[in-house]
């Protein structure tokens, strides 16, 4: 029987938290290999390392429904590795725009950082100001 891991034992190898291989068996993610009368759920060994596949999938911004479609490459044994670049290229360029993004955030607010004199009261406070404008200039 490849079936021989609880839940919890699954959890602790993988370094998530019971409630989350719980959500990823409900997403379709992962699936206990064996499910006892009992109510116990049984995993392969091969769901400690999807579960860290996921993780770390999600570390580099991959959506759930991305990662599903990551797994289900990783399964097929005759697609080509051409795919799997074309899902990274697209994250890549999700990625890049909100770095471009937060470039822009820290601008803006390392340029009402400096406008603060941090002596007067915040009725007067020019980030505050700024932030009831909106960026607007009056």
């Amino acid at each position: 029987m490849n079936a021989e891991l609880k839940i919890g034992r699954v959890a602790r190898e993988a370094g998530v938290n019971i409630q989350t291989v719980r959500y990823y068996e409900r997403r379709g993610l992962i699936a206990p290999e064996i499910r006892l009368d009992s109510g116990y759920r049984l995993y392969a060994l091969e769901t400690v390392r999807k579960l860290r596949f996921i993780k770390n999938a999600q570390e580099l911004g991959f959506t759930l429904d991305e990662i599903a479609r990551l797994l289900k490459l990783r399964i097929g044994r005759r697609t080509q590795c051409g795919a799997v670049r074309k899902q990274a290229q697209a994250r890549l360029e999700i990625v890049r725009g909100k770095i471009t993004a937060l470039r822009g955030m820290e601008r803006v607010l390392n340029r009402l950082v400096h406008t603060c004199a941090k002596r007067g009261t915040t009725d007067a406070c020019p980030i505050l100001e700024s932030l009831e404008e909106g960026g607007k200039k009056k």
